[in-house]
């Protein structure tokens, strides 16, 4: 059975691979933070600048890893970021203060920044257009799963051995990841193992695509479609800083959870998460089978996704740590299912020359909108609390579905 799957699905297998171990290792400071808190003696507002450490050199670095990987291809460019990271993520055992934390930290986010732009040109330059939400899910889904793995794994090693063992460990996986992705990889026209009939289905893809998609860097800021992607990200990526960053903070804060309840509870938004990943994937090919367009079924799916986080808006109404993660969950559910149809609109208005450079450039603006929010947390949680901001959360994310609607538009009839 395996056998007779296209390598096209076995490449995103591991581009899915890496893309957990990315998102574990770059999860293990957040399940750590109260032992490092603690540690260090940090307040929210020094811990709040650690994690903008990390969020400032990935705002920066992924446009700059978009067109390192249009420029380098895929393989090479994904690998040398792959190692980067490894490594970054390791160095965090030898912080001794949260300044030093925060250097590592930028480390990291700077090599992390990758991630995204490579998934998104491995889905442009593998799928046709019918199979990139799928394709895009897959490898989206997983940020969820390493979210997932990251409570569990790191109290273990801070339980078992200490906190540094939690970074070693993380650091570790990856860097066994990078190697993997460099014996395996190859881009459609150099891969031995693909079979002549699934390089003719690739192949038909790409001719029956638009001419007119933007190909150069001038042409994609120049585009209406590009802004249409990249200020909905804006508006939604501080959703899921939140979330990846100031989940196990608020439990501890809020309902005074210690380590142990933490990896019970801070996974389960992350399983939610991956639902609704996959839900950005399946959703849009059930709309276009009953007649939607494409870049509506896509517009459906975001918008389906801003509503559901009227959720975790009510986290302030929760009378029990039960009760406020099951609205977490619905906020994961929700923010993975808009995002995973903004990501898979740059692998589908964008010519493949400059699908990392648009997807890196929209990460950036999305990942700016998420910094600026971190710095509000990090001013405003200890005086006002959390549940403020959550309802601001949900209200950025209707405003994002809003100017999608208004910004994109369906491409004009071919003569």
């Amino acid at each position: 059975m395996l056998k007779k799957l296209p390598l096209r699905w076995w490449i995103i297998g591991l581009v899915t691979i890496g893309t957990i171990l990315n998102y574990l290792a770059r999860s293990t400071l957040s399940v750590a933070a109260p032992t490092l808190k603690a540690e260090f003696a940090m307040t929210t507002e020094q811990y709040s600048w650690v994690v903008l450490a990390f969020q400032a050199t990935y705002t920066v670095m992924q446009t700059v890893a978009g067109s390192v990987l249009d420029t380098l291809g895929t393989r090479l460019g994904f690998f040398l970021f792959a190692l980067g990271w490894a490594l970054s993520n390791m160095a965090h055992a030898f912080a001794t203060g949260w300044m030093s934390l925060a250097a590592f930290r930028a480390m990291l986010g700077a090599t992390e920044a990758a991630a995204i732009p490579a998934g998104t040109k491995t889905v442009a330059t593998w799928f046709p257009a019918r199979e990139r939400p799928l394709a895009t899910s897959l490898f989206q889904m997983v940020t969820s799963v390493g979210n997932m793995i990251a409570p569990p794994l790191v109290a273990f090693c801070i339980l078992a051995f200490n906190w540094q063992a939690a970074f070693i460990a993380t650091g570790a996986l990856s860097l066994a990841w990078a190697g993997l992705w460099w014996f395996g990889y190859r881009d459609p026209a150099d891969h031995p193992r693909l079979s002549e009939g699934e390089r003719a289905v690739i192949a038909a893809d790409i001719a029956s695509e638009p001419a007119d998609k933007p190909a150069t860097k001038g042409d994609v800021l120049r585009s209406r479609s590009f802004w249409a992607i990249a200020v909905p990200r804006f508006l939604a990526e501080p959703a899921w800083q939140t979330f990846n960053f100031f989940i196990p903070l608020y439990l501890v804060a809020v309902w005074k959870l210690d380590l142990k309840s933490i990896a019970l509870w801070a996974w389960l938004p992350f399983l939610a998460a991956d639902f609704g990943s996959l839900a950005a994937g399946l959703l849009p090919p059930w709309l276009m089978a009953r007649g939607k367009s494409m870049l509506s079924s896509r517009k459906i799916t975001m918008t389906l996704g801003a509503l559901c986080m009227a959720g975790p808006a009510c986290i302030g109404l929760a009378t029990t740590p039960g009760m406020a993660i099951v609205l977490f969950c619905i906020g994961g559910f929700a923010h993975q299912m808009l995002n995973g149809a903004l990501i898979t609109l740059c692998s589908d208005v964008f010519d493949k020359r400059t699908v990392g450079t648009a997807s890196g450039m929209a990460g950036t603006t999305a990942w700016i909108g998420g910094m600026l929010f971190t710095l509000l947390i990090g001013q405003s949680a200890d005086v006002f609390g959390y549940n403020p901001l959550f309802v601001a959360l949900a209200a950025l994310d209707i405003l994002g579905a809003g100017v999608l609607w208004v910004l994109l538009r369906e491409p004009r009839a071919q003569a």
